[in-house]
């Protein structure tokens, strides 16, 4: 299959490409400074795209079969104005940009797997929540509502669309999990804000599973929880790490320390969280490699 991937050069993106070039489809990669990706990874066809500004150049999805959308500005940053806008812009106007050109090919590619967030729920306590559940109301929740939209315009003859809502995916270079591991490594980690609120955790290998199985199989359409189906609590979570640091996990972090680093409005959102189960995907017959919190960290860390 020739597959073109958005957000092929970040953490993700170059997971995702990598697994498919390794089962042997031809990739093509969309990125702001191509000359660069080429070092990174000169097996991708790059193309340079400014995705809040522009359709992606019309010759990038010639031969195009599928269509993976990874593409979104870091949301780990203040929320100022201007942060919220670029944000948004990176989301909900980058895809409808790429949906657009889309619809403008011919032939046209055949799927559409575009990523969400199960920042859509807001914060919802230690209520179970599957793809059913209403959005929440706040920046981060509708800025999903807007991101999902925009990648369902697609639909129409010969295009599917499958959304994948991904909670905090695990990877020891990136994310959460690299920013906890050298507290945690020198023995000041702990719970996070009290540590009751819900993590929806998913392996980056079972993110990248799930994005490819939603990519192959011809009945996956709609909205799916790209999470473990055994979200942990925060404090669960450290201990956990601790446990398979072999480092105490004792030290809290006050939700006040949050909101000095993030502000108020993300402070808040950091310190909620989700009990959101990847039902969908399950019903639909798709199979976690690493379901369990400890096990999963185990073999990102190799311990």
């Amino acid at each position: 299959m020739r597959v073109l991937v958005t957000g092929a050069s970040g953490f993700l993106g170059s997971r995702l490409c990598d697994a498919l070039l390794a089962r042997g489809d031809e990739v093509v990669g969309l990125t702001r400074d191509p000359d660069r990706a080429r070092e990174t990874n000169p097996t991708l066809t790059w193309h340079a795209w400014r995705p809040a500004v522009e359709r992606p150049p019309a010759e990038s999805l010639e031969g195009v079969e599928g269509v993976v959308n990874l593409i979104g500005e870091s949301i780990d940053q203040r929320w100022t104005d201007d942060a919220k806008r670029r944000i948004r812009e990176s989301r909900e106007r980058a895809t409808k940009n790429l949906v657009d050109a889309i619809s403008a090919a011919d032939p046209r590619p055949q799927r559409l797997v575009s990523q969400s967030a199960v920042g859509y729920y807001g914060h919802r306590g230690d209520a179970l929540v599957d793809e059913s559940a209403p959005p929440g109301d706040t920046f981060d929740a509708q800025v999903c509502v807007a991101w999902e939209a925009a990648a369902r315009a697609a639909e129409g003859p010969g295009v599917r669309v499958a959304i994948t809502r991904s909670g905090l995916i695990l990877d020891p270079a990136s994310g959460l999990l690299g920013q906890l591991l050298l507290p945690f490594r020198l023995g000041v980690g702990g719970p996070i804000a009290g540590g009751e609120q819900y993590m929806p955790w998913i392996h980056v290998g079972d993110e990248v599973r799930l994005l490819i199985w939603a990519l192959d199989t011809d009945s996956a359409s709609g909205t799916y929880n790209a999470t473990s189906p055994n979200p942990v609590t925060n404090r669960e979570f450290s201990k956990t790490l601790g446990r398979v640091l072999g480092r105490p996990a004792i030290i809290p972090l006050p939700k006040l320390a949050l909101r000095a680093r993030f502000g108020d409005e993300l402070g808040e959102v950091v310190a909620g969280g989700q009990r959101a189960l990847p039902r969908r995907a399950l019903d639909a017959g798709f199979e976690f490699a690493h379901p369990e919190l400890e096990p999963a960290l185990r073999d990102l860390l190799r311990r």
